[in-house]
């Protein structure tokens, strides 16, 4: 790894661009629900959908780029996705229904992913394993000015110009990455030509890595709660310009506002990783985000709940996020130097499909009120901790057995 600082910084940068592909796709389009439902005579039930399908194709997406990624190096299945998804932007500027856009919502997801997929491993290639979790609060910082520029900019595209020029918009910003990883991203991985593309080695593949328990742990952790962030943006837009009555450029300050949180904590957990572990700021940050679920919940119930409010308790749920996403990232991938590819693939599979259901239930559930949105954001705070506490017990058990076998076999061979 180059220690030059301009190099680093420019590295940093577009892999978190790319990592930001996903977001700022899903981000910027959320204040013009209410602009797509009525300029394709649906519903802004039927528009979440694209918000789904969206989700649905990112899991798959990311399976397939994986193995992709391991045979053929980093840069040229970035460009095959991200053409994919330039084209599939456009589709979705020009679409007449909204079935048409779910459709090519989910293509492209397909294309976009690869920025996702690509990013993590690349990180894994080019930092010790030590300071993935740091890199990975770095790659937030870009990441997170999504949720702060995207709803934003999208809302006054939509105001001004109309919600299809959200996806003109979406273009641009697709070819300036293009133009980024052709001129200053390296290729941190070689091509491998002895990497097989049949199903079934790449599925032992995944298979041998889904089965460690420190991934598996860490992953589901990650997923679970970042399900429980996917529930927020797939039920804000309701939420706030359906039942609070704002506007669309005032749900995109809003959406900044919050976004403001899982920005600044990530930065902390940067700070704090040189004092404490990764676990046991995972272990904190659940706790609360798990507590924090079950207030917005209970005020949702009693009817205490009005905008501030929901405000101010979604902004504290998010701040526990940026605090459990790059822990739980840096630990699920750790063990995989040799396979980052397809470990990442599978973590962010796993991530998006959950993220997918969670998004899809917020709609099914849909009954003008914020119950639906504020139930599942519990829901996911509790399951996550759950999921990491049970996880460390399996962890600490296999190393116990590892360290007698170990010290069994040392005995037999002084025999």
């Amino acid at each position: 790894m180059n220690s030059n600082p301009t190099n680093r910084f420019y590295l940093i940068l577009i892999l978190g661009l790319l990592t930001a592909i996903g977001p700022f796709s899903i981000d910027m389009y959320l204040p013009a629900f209410p602009d797509i439902a009525k300029g394709l005579h649906t519903t802004i039930s039927q528009v979440m959908l694209s918000l789904s399908s969206f989700f649905i194709g990112i899991s798959a997406g990311q399976l397939i780029y994986g193995p992709l990624l391991e045979r053929f190096g980093r840069k040229k299945p970035l460009y095959v996705g991200l053409s994919i998804y330039l084209l599939a932007s456009l589709g979705c500027a020009l679409a007449a229904s909204v079935q048409a856009l779910i459709a090519l919502r989910l293509l492209q997801a397909l294309g976009g992913c690869v920025g996702m997929v690509a990013a993590r491993a690349m990180v894994r290639d080019l930092f010790e394993v030590k300071d993935n979790a740091k890199v990975f609060s770095t790659l937030m910082l870009v990441v997170a000015v999504s949720p702060i520029v995207a709803p934003t900019a999208g809302g006054y595209v939509t105001a001004i110009l109309g919600w299809r020029w959200v996806f003109a918009l979406l273009m641009i910003v697709n070819a300036l990455i293009l133009a980024g990883i052709y001129f200053l991203l390296p290729e941190s991985k070689k091509p491998d030509p002895n990497f097989s593309l049949k199903p079934k080695p790449i599925l032992t593949s995944f298979a041998s890595i889904i089965v460690h328990p420190q991934f598996y742990t860490y992953a589901l952790t990650a997923a679970i709660a970042a399900a429980g962030m996917y529930a927020y943006i797939g039920g804000s837009p309701s939420v706030f310009m359906g039942i609070f009555k704002v506007s669309e450029r005032q749900y995109g300050w809003i959406f900044a506002l919050i976004a403001m949180g899982l920005i600044g904590s990530s930065q902390i957990n940067s700070v704090l990783l040189r004092t404490y572990t990764s676990e046991q700021i995972i272990r904190v940050a659940l706790a609360c985000q798990a507590f924090v679920g079950l207030v917005m919940v209970v005020l949702t119930l009693t009817g205490f709940s009005d905008l501030f409010v929901t405000i101010f308790l979604i902004f504290l749920f998010l701040c526990c996020q940026g605090f459990t996403f790059p822990n739980a990232s840096a630990l699920s991938l750790a063990p995989f130097g040799h396979n980052a590819g397809s470990a990442s693939a599978l973590l962010g599979a796993i991530q998006m499909s959950i993220g997918a259901c969670t998004s899809a239930l917020v709609s099914v559930f849909q009954n003008n009120t914020a119950l639906p949105m504020t139930g599942v954001m519990a829901c996911c705070a509790t399951g996550a901790l759950t999921v990491l506490l049970i996880g460390r017990k399996i962890i600490c058990q296999k190393a116990r057995q590892n360290a007698v076998e170990q010290e069994d076999v040392e005995m037999i061979s002084t025999l």
